[in-house]
């Protein structure tokens, strides 16, 4: 993957409530948590 690229919002809402669910599955939570971990980071406050 370019390091230019980043996992949308909406994608990473959705993988974060798949993660959050107890019925999804070891691979779906996987998939989600590699998307997460894409995305942007966040600011800090001062």
């Amino acid at each position: 993957m370019a390091k230019n690229e980043r996992t949308s919002k909406s994608v990473a809402a959705k993988a974060s409530k798949v993660l959050k669910d107890p019925k999804s599955s070891k691979a779906m939570k996987s998939i989600a948590a590699s998307a997460l971990t894409q995305t942007s980071d966040r600011k800090k406050r001062k």
